[in-house]
C-alpha cells in the first residue's frame, strides 16, 4: 500500500490482519469452528435442580457502548444495618464450548478477543459470543453467580458460588450510567423503564466507591493510562478521543475484583490448584524510587505499594495533564502480568498493583479464554467432579496464556498507532502542543493533546526533559507502520 492510496478503514483492517499473523494469533476462524458453531439450535439449556433461578432479580449489564459480547451482570440488595448483598453473574460459556472441541481449540491459540478500531477478531465465534453465550437483554441465560455480603463500611462478611439462570432487564453503557450518577445527564432509557433500577445504580454505586476506597487504602495503584480510541463516520477516521475511567467503570471493576477474589478463594479453600493472575512485586523498585525522587518525594528502599499510591495520588492533584505519563512509566517499571499456576499450601504471588493476594481472572469467559478455563475449574469443583485439568496443563497453558496476551497488546498498540498517522496524514505541516513523553536510546517521544496522539521527535534537538512542553510541527506520517514523525516548531 502507497501512502497516499491509505484513506479508510478497510485499510486500517489489512493491517490489523496482518498484525495478528505476525504476532502469532489466528485472524479467521476454520472451518470446523464455524461448522461446530453453525449447528446449534439455541443457548444452553439444562435441568438441574442445583441451577437456581434468578430470572426475577433486576439484573443490568454495564459495558462499552457497542459492546455485544456481555460477559456479567450485577444486582444489588440491600440488607439491614446498611449491609448489602452483591450478585455478580458471568455468563456460563463452558455449557456450550466443551473441553477439546473446534470451538475451544480455536479460542486457546489465541485465548483473547483482539480488539482494534477497525476490526474485532473475537475469540470465539460471533454467534455465540454475541448471542447464544452473551447476557442479551431479555434472554435467559445459564450463569455462574457470585453472591457477596458487604457490611456497612464496605468489607466483605461472606461470599458463595453456584450455578443459575439469568435474565439482563437492561443493557446499560458506562458513559450514560457514569454522566447519570454525576448528576450529567438523565437516567439511560433501558433503566428508566425497570421500576427500581435508578435506587438500584445507587446502590450498586454506593458500594463500589465504599470499595475502592479501602482498596486504596491498602495500596491499590490508581493509573491514568494514555487509551485514544478512534471514531470514524463510516469509512473515514474523523477523531480519536481519550477513554475516560469513570464511575460506572470503577463500579464494574470492583465488582469484578471482588468477584474474581471470591472465586480465587473459593478454589483454594477445597484444596484445588487455579489459574492466578498476579504482578509480582517490582524487580525495578529502585529505578521507580528515582522517578519518584525526581517529583521531590521519597520512597521506601523495599516495595511498598502504600507509599507508591500516595505518591501517584499527590502527582494527580498536582499535575493531571501530566498524570498520564507518570502512568505509564510507572507501569511499565512495574512489569506486566502474568497468569501462574498456584496451590493452594503454596504462598500466593497476589497482584501488586490491586494490592490484593488472592486474584484471577473468572468474569469473562467470552473474551478471556484464562476465564473460561477457571469456569471449567469452577463448575467442576461445585459439581464434585474431578478437575478437567492437570497441573502439568495448566502450567503450559499459563505460559501460554501470558504469551498469548502480549501478542494481543502488542497487535492493539500497534493499530492505536496506525490510526493516529491515519488521521494526521492530511495535517502534515501543522504545529501542535505537546509534551515530551520519553527519552531513550530509539529516540525521542512527544505526545501532542489535539488529537491525543505521541509520535518520534526528530531533527536537531536541544536539552529535553520528559513532562517538557513543547510546541511542535508534524513532518511526516507512515499508516503501513504506524510512525508519526515532529520537529520542535520555529
Amino acid at each position: 500500500m502507497s501512502k497516499g492510496l491509505i484513506h479508510h478503514r478497510s485499510d486500517l483492517t489489512t493491517i490489523a490482519t496482518w498484525a495478528m499473523f505476525s504476532r502469532g494469533l489466528q485472524p479467521e476462524f476454520p472451518l470446523g469452528v464455524k461448522h461446530q458453531a453453525a449447528q446449534f439450535s439455541g443457548p444452553a439449556h439444562e435441568e438441574d435442580s442445583r441451577i437456581r433461578d434468578l430470572t426475577a432479580l433486576p439484573w443490568c449489564s454495564i459495558d462499552n457502548d457497542d459492546s455485544r459480547d456481555l460477559d456479567q451482570l450485577t444486582v444489588g440488595e440491600a440488607l439491614p444495618h446498611g449491609r448489602v448483598r452483591i450478585y455478580v453473574a458471568v455468563a456460563d460459556v463452558d455449557a456450550l464450548v466443551k473441553k477439546g472441541s473446534p470451538i475451544d481449540e480455536h479460542a486457546r491459540i489465541n485465548t483473547t478477543t483482539v480488539y482494534t478500531s477497525a476490526r474485532i477478531f473475537p475469540m470465539l465465534p460471533e454467534r455465540l459470543c454475541t448471542d447464544l453465550t452473551s447476557l442479551n437483554p431479555d434472554q435467559d441465560r445459564l450463569a455462574v453467580v457470585c453472591e457477596m455480603e458487604f457490611s456497612d463500611d464496605g468489607l466483605l462478611t461472606g461470599a458463595t458460588i453456584y450455578r443459575a439462570r439469568v435474565r439482563n432487564k437492561a443493557q446499560l453503557a458506562y458513559d450514560a450510567v457514569s454522566d447519570w450518577l454525576e448528576a450529567k445527564g438523565e437516567l439511560p432509557t433501558a433503566a428508566h423503564r425497570i421500576k427500581g433500577m435508578d435506587a438500584q445504580l445507587r446502590l450498586q454505586d454506593d458500594l463500589a466507591q465504599k470499595l475502592r476506597v479501602l482498596r486504596r487504602a491498602e495500596g491499590s495503584l490508581e493509573f491514568e493510562t494514555f487509551q485514544p480510541r478512534a471514531v470514524f463516520d463510516g469509512e473515514r477516521i474523523v477523531d480519536i478521543r481519550l477513554q475516560p475511567h469513570n464511575r460506572a467503570r470503577q463500579l464494574i471493576e470492583e465488582f469484578m475484583i471482588a468477584t474474581n477474589g471470591c472465586t480465587a478463594r473459593y478454589l483454594a479453600g477445597l484444596g484445588d490448584v487455579s489459574l492466578r493472575r498476579v504482578v509480582r512485586s517490582p524487580e525495578r523498585w529502585l529505578r521507580i524510587v528515582e522517578v519518584a525522587r525526581d517529583y521531590g518525594v521519597s520512597l521506601p528502599s523495599q516495595p511498598d505499594a502504600q507509599a507508591l499510591e500516595a505518591f501517584l495520588a499527590r502527582q494527580h492533584k498536582r499535575d493531571p495533564l501530566r498524570f498520564p505519563d507518570l502512568s505509564l512509566v510507572i507501569v511499565k517499571l512495574m512489569g506486566s502480568g502474568e497468569y501462574v499456576v498456584e496451590r493452594p499450601q503454596g504462598e500466593p504471588i497476589g497482584h501488586f498493583g490491586l494490592a490484593v493476594q488472592d486474584y484471577m481472572h473468572s468474569t469473562a469467559p467470552n473474551r478471556r479464554y484464562p476465564d473460561l478455563i477457571t469456569q471449567r475449574l469452577l463448575k467442576a469443583a461445585l459439581a464434585g467432579e474431578t478437575p478437567p485439568y492437570s497441573n502439568e496443563e495448566l502450567a503450559v497453558l499459563a505460559a501460554h496464556c501470558t504469551a498469548q496476551e502480549d501478542a494481543a497488546q502488542k497487535v492493539e498498540r500497534q493499530l492505536r498507532k496506525s490510526e493516529a498517522a491515519l488521521l494526521l496524514h492530511s495535517r502534515l505541516g501543522q504545529r501542535f502542543d505537546g509534551l515530551v513523553t520519553g527519552i531513550n536510546a530509539s529516540g525521542t517521544w512527544v505526545r501532542i493533546f489535539e488529537p491525543p496522539a505521541e509520535g518520534r521527535l526528530t531533527g536537531d534537538l536541544p536539552e529535553l526533559k520528559v513532562g517538557q512542553p513543547l510546541r511542535v510541527k508534524l513532518v511526516s506520517t507512515s499508516v503501513e507502520r504506524g510512525f508519526i514523525d515532529f520537529e520542535i516548531a520555529r
